[in-house]
């Protein structure tokens, strides 16, 4: 069986990663492509797309093609709820890029609207699916390192604050590094973890190296007057279970102590981080020791191997999940959760209140 799919949202994120990966897959076949701007969405049809491939600038125009089994949401933030709601009410699966919605509400209502349509829903976490973060998941599933109570959930960017589409306004995004950057490494940590229960959360946020005119940045100078969201955020977050996570995400930040989408877990039995690749750390027999994993299996003379394709890993689940009926690695609920306490950090910096969560 191929799966036919349809894209909605022509630029950055669907370029990088959703079309070049979808290409490699022999199960999906991309005969549709939506973008506001006609010319994007042009473009990314005479790249990836089939012979008899339709072009659209309204995505509901989209969501009435029949023939679509499958369709992937790859808009600013203030639109994914809308769009993955209706094309789950048109009877496609979706898979929506990160992070899962602006607010929680939003998000329960495509959780909701999954659960009425019977339809599989999964959000871009392709972080999951690299060579590190599958081997410490498989050792946190074995309780190598017990009962995980402390960890630290890094996304932290010296100067790389990205300058184009939406990601300054705050309305579209609705928030900078903590929902933009900032989600991966909690979504991370929360899944080592296995925790999804929030007790309460305190956030500060900043906008401090957003004024700077003509500052350094990896992309070239922002605008000032255009940066609406945070250059950076932190989060102190208590879980039920008394355990605490610890969120740091910049965009902007003078520290030489960068790293994204990185976890560290502390452990009864032991610890593990990704600060220098990833670190195995505990106790045996009286001694402590230190152990750095190799995540590589060696070269090869004219064989590269699969290689650490989290992009293409993750779209390949995602597909054998709807063929197989199986549940997709990423599951909206766990999803739900993230941006349940990222929305409880902005709340938090904005009240200067913790926020507790509902049992």
């Amino acid at each position: 069986m191929t799966l036919k799919i349809g894209i909605i949202g022509c630029g950055g994120i669907a370029n990088g990663k959703h079309m070049p990966s979808l290409a490699k897959l022999d199960e999906v076949d991309m005969i549709a492509f939506c973008d506001v701007i006609e010319e994007r969405a042009i473009k990314a049809s005479k790249t990836f797309g089939t012979e008899n491939v339709s072009v659209y600038t309204d995505y509901k125009d989209l969501l009435d093609n029949r023939e679509i089994d499958v369709v992937h949401v790859c808009t600013p933030n203030i639109s994914h709820a809308e769009i993955t709601i209706a094309a789950l009410e048109a009877g496609k699966h979706v898979m929506c890029e990160k992070p899962m919605a602006k607010t929680s509400k939003e998000a329960q209502e495509m959780i909701d609207a999954a659960k009425r349509t019977g339809k599989k829903l999964t959000i871009g976490y392709q972080n999951r699916f690299r060579k590190d973060s599958e081997y410490l998941h498989a050792i946190c599933e074995e309780n190598a390192l017990g009962e995980i109570y402390y960890a630290k959930a890094k996304a932290i960017r010296r100067r790389a604050v990205p300058t184009w589409g939406v990601f300054l306004d705050e309305e579209a995004q609705g928030g900078g590094p903590l929902i933009d950057i900032g989600t991966h490494a909690l979504d991370l940590t929360l899944w080592m973890m296995n925790n999804y229960q929030p007790k309460y959360v305190v956030g500060n946020t900043y906008h401090k190296l957003s004024k700077t005119e003509n500052a350094a940045n990896a992309w070239g100078p922002w605008d000032p007057n255009q940066f609406t969201v945070e250059d950076s955020a932190f989060g102190f977050i208590t879980m039920e279970n008394g355990a605490t996570i610890v969120l740091e995400s910049s965009w902007a930040l003078n520290s030489l102590d960068v790293g994204e989408a990185k976890t560290s877990l502390s452990g009864t039995k032991g610890g593990a981080d990704m600060d220098d690749g990833l670190r195995i750390n505990g106790e045996d027999h009286g001694l402590l020791f230190e152990k750095k994993i190799e995540l590589e299996t060696g070269g090869v003379d004219f064989y590269d191997g699969a290689g650490d394709d989290p992009a293409y890993t993750e779209a390949k689940q995602w597909i054998e999940s709807i063929l197989n009926d199986t549940d997709p690695v990423v599951k909206p609920e766990q999803a739900l959760v993230v941006t349940q306490i990222l929305e409880a950090i902005y709340q938090s910096a904005e009240t200067n209140q913790p926020v507790f969560f509902d049992k």
